[in-house]
């Protein structure tokens, strides 16, 4: 049996760690050690960096390309006859049985074999392929909360596991797309060939920030990497986008009282809570919307293992409370009020308390301080309160123990 051969692009990040790097390492040292003998050499070394930085400008649009051509290949080969907004026909399946992301058995059986399940299933899809730009995208969207509304009108427990079975599969697939697109986001503007570049020193001439341009090829690299060696997944949607229908499917999620499964996919996304630090303010006041209503739902949660539902709002904290600390929660619109400011401190305060007094409030506790403290633009959230009590409880057990 004869392997495949690695397609070229998929060498492309080797390459630039392996050989270029270190080749433009070695110029680079060679250069700047002729260049405080001879001017010229400090302009040949000048343009060698200026184009290797535009080089590292061109890089993911060159991986986005190849990703999508790619994508479009492996999707033109698909068994199953899947929706293609980039296709003008398509063969219609009503359902891919066992794509539902249940953990009851009995749920999945009863959204692979009913209509009106893999209706809603179709509708959800749609919504998410469909860019917001579209003029049926609103009214699609309207299609889905018509029939998730009639769902529950009617008031029937068959019909509620629908909505939620449902609902969850889709904010699993949206998060997973959120997660890619917000990292491909970040790694397509982090290169700045103005910012990278500083001048030091008398008559020598400039001297470049090689680290930096050493740690943005990592960066590419590793994004490179990382984009094909995973399943492949569609770039199509914005995060923006993502983001928002993220928050209305955990809406929907709340209104059919099914948001655990939810809340515990958001405790586990501490990479996207990451990238989020840096992400633009619109997609940021998304972001902030939606933790904030999990955070909520967490703190109201009840599961049979008292343990393991310790553990997800222990993740949940430690995954978002840093991102609450420095997240962008708007100006001219805030994303929330004064009073709904004080109920999120009140909900965060009342998660802390849930977790071991010695160990857990101290992990949590400590994260807080350090991102509120060195967080100049923020005062929000507020948990002095809480540390105070924390602080006071631990003081008072030491002395309980000393006796």
């Amino acid at each position: 049996m004869v392997e495949a051969q690695p397609a070229p692009t998929t060498l492309a990040p080797l390459l630039l760690r392996n050989v270029l790097l270190p080749l433009f390492i070695f110029s680079d040292k060679t250069l700047i050690n002729l260049s405080n003998k001879f001017k010229l050499f400090n302009i040949i070394r000048y343009t060698l960096i200026t184009a290797f930085l535009f080089f590292l400008k061109v890089i993911p649009s060159f991986i986005s390309s190849s990703l999508q051509s790619n994508q479009n290949h492996n999707h033109s080969h698909n068994s199953d006859a899947e929706f293609d907004p980039d296709s003008c026909t398509y063969t219609w399946v009503p359902f891919v049985k066992g794509g539902g992301n249940c953990n009851d058995p009995a749920d999945c059986r009863l959204v692979d074999e009913t209509c009106i399940a893999r209706a809603l299933t179709q509708l959800l899809g749609i919504i998410n392929e469909l860019p917001v730009s579209s003029r049926k995208y609103e009214i699609v969207r309207s299609y889905a909360e018509k029939l998730m509304n009639e769902n529950l009108e009617e008031r029937y427990e068959s019909l509620r596991k629908v909505n939620a079975t449902v609902l969850s599969s889709a904010f699993s697939r949206a998060l997973q797309q959120l997660e890619l697109a917000a990292e491909a986001t970040k790694y397509h503007g982090e290169v700045n060939t103005g910012g990278d570049v500083t001048k030091t020193g008398g008559g020598c001439g400039g001297y470049f920030g090689l680290n930096q341009v050493i740690k943005t090829v990592g960066h590419y690299g590793d994004f490179a990497w990382t984009q094909f060696t995973k399943p492949k997944t569609r770039l199509r949607n914005s995060a923006e986008k993502l983001s928002s229908e993220l928050v209305w499917l955990a809406e929907k999620l709340v209104a059919c009282g099914s948001t655990d499964e939810a809340v515990r996919q958001w405790a586990s996304a501490s990479k996207l809570a990451f990238v989020a630090l840096s992400a633009q303010p619109r997609l940021q006041a998304s972001l902030v919307k939606l933790s904030v209503l999990l955070f909520k739902e967490a703190e109201s949660m009840n599961m049979d293992d008292v343990e393991e539902l310790r553990k997800v709002k222990m993740q949940l904290l430690m995954s978002w409370l840093p991102f609450l600390c420095r997240a962008t929660i708007g100006v001219e619109a805030p994303v929330l009020t004064l009073n709904e400011k004080t109920e999120v401190e009140k909900v965060l305060g009342k998660l802390i308390e849930s977790l071991k007094q010695e160990e857990e409030q101290e992990k949590v506790l400590s994260l807080w301080l350090h991102h509120y403290a060195f967080c100049p633009s923020s005062d929000w959230p507020n948990l002095h309160h809480y540390y105070d009590r924390w602080c006071t409880a631990s003081r008072n057990l030491l002395i309980l123990e000393g006796k």
